[in-house]
């Protein structure tokens, strides 16, 4: 009898054991970690605007219960607690939310306090999509972590199909040599390894900067003139200012300014790896299309 009894609350402890490694959810993170759930997550903390977008497009918004400033998309996420700026944290104000799931920017959070984090046992999930398709898993493996898969899956499948749809209209266009704007004061564009980068080529542009070494490139206007692009693409300080653009009006030699392709895009749309990105995208690629209708 005992060797029965024995026997059987072995295999029930096996059993309860395997349900519970069959009942978590796993997904491999952006420094290419597994990151475990053994329930979804009900509270999480996003620790930049892009995650916050991402954890929104996934379905799991109701959840978010941290933030960091400038999450302003979806309108909601703004009446969400926030807990300081990407670049340094609340630490006390984020533990006392008690998350259960931290949504963090591989090379945008201080590496220090993501350290921390993990070392008091939270459960930290690092993203940092440079490609269409690592948006678009970014936002399926939230929704595994967050047991939203059937609406993540589908915005992600939306999102790719957008894609394929500009790429298919794009392929053959004229190319188009093109500046994009990131940031003034130092003045900055992106190599051809960023996504933005890749936005523009989407769009049948030529990014002159996409041989430059440094993700970030900082330049001189010097080093734009030379480049002699035929459109330029700048964001600016909010979703409507474009004083940006203004400066670059002194230099009518230039093409880009000599055809008047000085171009407009609300940075939220392609400065952060969200779905949002094929807003921002449709957009682009219009401009684009108007610079080559002025040749």
């Amino acid at each position: 009898m005992r060797t029965a009894l024995k026997t059987l609350l072995l295999t029930t402890l096996t059993l309860c054991s395997a349900k519970s490694v069959m009942a978590q959810q796993c997904v491999v993170d952006d420094r290419q970690r597994t990151v475990c759930m053994d329930k979804p997550a009900q509270r999480i903390a996003t620790l930049s605007p892009g995650a916050t977008e991402l954890a929104f497009a996934a379905g799991a918004g109701s959840k978010v219960v941290a933030v960091v400033s400038y999450s302003d998309y979806p309108p909601q996420a703004k009446q969400i607690t926030s807990v300081g700026s990407h670049t340094r944290i609340d630490m006390e104000r984020l533990v006392s939310l008690q998350p259960d799931l931290v949504l963090a920017w591989r090379t945008g959070n201080p590496p220090e306090q993501i350290d921390l984090l993990e070392k008091m046992g939270q459960t930290v999930f690092i993203i940092e999509p440079h490609e269409f398709d690592e948006i678009a898993t970014a936002v399926k493996r939230i929704g595994t972590l967050a047991g939203t898969e059937v609406v993540a899956d589908d915005v992600a499948d939306t999102f790719l199909a957008g894609i394929e749809q500009l790429r298919e209209r794009y392929q053959n266009a004229p190319k188009v040599r093109t500046f994009y704007q990131v940031w003034d004061e130092p003045l900055m564009s992106m190599s051809g390894k960023h996504y933005i980068s890749k936005v523009v080529a989407l769009c049948g542009g030529v990014n002159v900067f996409a041989d430059s070494s440094r993700m970030i490139p900082r330049l001189n206007v010097e080093s734009v003139l030379l480049q002699n692009p035929e459109a330029i693409i700048a964001g600016g300080m909010g979703e409507e200012n474009s004083s940006w653009l203004q400066a670059w009006r002194a230099f009518p030699e230039m093409r880009a300014t000599a055809q008047g392709n000085l171009f407009f895009v609300p940075p939220s749309l392609i400065q952060r790896p969200t779905p949002r990105v094929l807003e921002g995208a449709r957009i682009l690629c219009d401009k684009l299309d108007i610079a080559r209708a002025r040749r």
